[in-house]
């Protein structure tokens, strides 16, 4: 489930949209509603606390005045007189009545707890014991918030208000408090409370509802541009979008109508300017090949009589020879390159060993003539794959050639490494190395580099060869670092798959230079 959400998260544009409006439109109105709250609250709680310390002063000095005007001098007639007033309280339906009165007193020094009298089942702690010190430590007038428990219902919160009263004939103190209890006030800010919850929720549904509406009128058009978009990478260059109104989206949309006509325009021009290329390298390639035979072949008659010529004219007919058989390999490399630009390319498939292959190359007496020392890694268990033979051997030579020629290393080193899904073959050199993006441009066709370090050759090698690693459905990628070395690695699937040439596999050869 969490992979899920996640993935559609990640996916979805308008889900993030329309989930992250929401999710801060919930905050903002849960802040506000919660600022309202308090306010609220305190608004009620502070006017019920004024009225009910206003209220309970005038209770306080009705009591006290009752007490002055007592002619008994009793304790018993005083507290007759106060346990009067909560009697009076007491008789009153307890639904009615705003208060609850407890009387306690008289209240003597050292003689234990003091008498107490209340107009209601009080439960205990219903007055807070600093509130009850203030009251009978100092004359005054006092308050605070507690909880106003009665014996046979629940707790409610209430202002406790508490004041000390003195009968003059005897001397006694008495403490009275008045608890008023808050339940209207609890009940209006409940009411409150629920008032802006169902608000809340309300204009949270509605304001995700809007962004959903409002992202899907944007990104229904953009959906249908990138459903376009990938026709287009498909090669289906004919597709438009629908275009409806005149705001930003239909403007959008001719804008993309227009850059759709134009890229059409210039990728057709280019098709036809690559197919023309295409078949002028491949006309002329073939118009020359008859000539080239004949003239071929006078050069070799000239190359075998060189000896008795005398050596300017031999000098000559070697010259010859060699350019001629350069310009051979030349067309050859021309024809095959028109072959890979009109897919008529073809394998043919068999089992190849690529360990033989690296052992093999190796021992190329190209390298023994340079020089060269050819060691193998990785070639001494079988590496089997899915291959055209004659396309392997003239990979591995042209990355041989191109060692011999160019890097100007003692040893050249030729890897092989294996997975169950491909094989990689790297020639490894330790000579000059690729600078910069060489390792990019050394595939282009006809590109050389430096050519302080060109020794001949056509520059059509390598392209060759990628395009024979990709026609097998694998690479051929090169890195190097300059005066370390270089790497050409050929990568091949153990089985030629058309329908996934696409995705090559990757190079399983610890690369050195990358």
């Amino acid at each position: 489930m969490i992979r899920r959400v996640t993935g559609l998260w990640r996916r979805s544009l308008q889900a993030r949209v329309v989930t992250s409006t929401v999710l801060l439109v919930a905050i903002v109105v849960g802040l506000v509603g919660w600022a309202l709250l308090q306010q609220i609250a305190d608004g009620l709680t502070s006017s019920r606390t004024a009225s009910a310390v206003a209220e309970a002063r005038s209770g306080f000095e009705k009591a006290q005045a009752e007490l002055d005007v007592a002619v008994e001098t009793q304790p018993q007639a005083q507290a007759a007189t106060l346990t009067q007033l909560v009697d009076a309280v007491t008789e009153t339906d307890s639904g009615s009545r705003s208060y609850e009165l407890v009387l306690e007193g008289p209240l003597r020094s050292g003689s234990g707890a003091p008498p107490v009298r209340a107009s209601g089942r009080l439960a205990p702690g219903s007055l807070p014991p600093d509130l009850r010190s203030q009251v009978i430590e100092r004359p005054g007038v006092f308050w605070r918030y507690s909880e106003l428990s009665l014996i046979g219902s629940g707790s409610r919160p209430a202002v406790v208000v508490g004041s000390r009263l003195r009968a003059p004939g005897t001397g006694d103190t008495y403490a009275l408090f008045y608890l008023f209890p808050l339940t209207e006030q609890q009940q209006t800010l409940s009411l409150v409370r629920n008032a802006l919850l169902v608000g809340g929720l309300a204009m949270v549904v509605m304001v995700g509802g809007v962004a959903f509406i409002v992202s899907r009128q944007v990104l229904t058009p953009v959906r249908l541009a990138r459903r376009i978009a990938e026709r287009y990478a498909a090669g289906s260059l004919e597709q438009r979008m629908h275009v409806s109104g005149e705001d930003d989206i239909a403007r959008l949309s001719t804008s993309f109508n227009q850059m759709a006509a134009s890229l059409q325009s210039q990728i057709r021009r280019l098709e036809d300017l690559s197919r023309l290329q295409q078949r002028f390298v491949s006309d002329v390639s073939h118009e020359l090949r008859t000539p080239l035979t004949t003239v071929q072949m006078a050069s070799e008659l000239l190359f075998d009589a060189r000896d008795r010529f005398d050596p300017q004219s031999a000098r000559s007919a070697e010259l010859l020879k060699r350019e001629l058989d350069r310009f051979e390999e030349l067309l050859t490399q021309l024809l095959d390159l028109s072959r890979f630009d009109a897919g008529a390319a073809r394998l043919d498939l068999a089992d190849v060993d690529l360990a033989r292959v690296a052992r093999a190359a190796a021992a190329d007496p190209l390298l023994e003539r340079a020089g060269i020392i050819g060691r193998t890694v990785g070639a001494d268990r079988p590496a089997v794959v899915q291959a055209d033979i004659r396309r392997i051997d003239r990979v591995v030579r042209n990355l041989l050639a191109n060692a011999v020629k160019y890097s100007g290393s003692d040893v050249v080193e030729i890897e092989v490494a294996q997975d169950g899904f491909a094989v990689s073959i790297a020639v490894r050199d330790f000579g000059v190395g690729l600078r910069g993006d060489e390792n990019l441009r050394v595939f282009d066709r006809f590109w050389r580099a430096d050519p302080a370090r060109t020794q001949g050759g056509t520059g059509l090698g390598l392209a060759i060869a990628r395009e024979d690693a990709v026609l097998h459905g694998g690479t051929l990628q090169a890195w190097g670092r300059p005066g370390e070395g270089s790497e050409f690695v050929l990568t091949l699937p153990r089985v030629v798959d058309p329908a996934r040439r696409s995705t090559a596999p990757a190079p399983v050869v610890q690369r050195v230079f990358a």
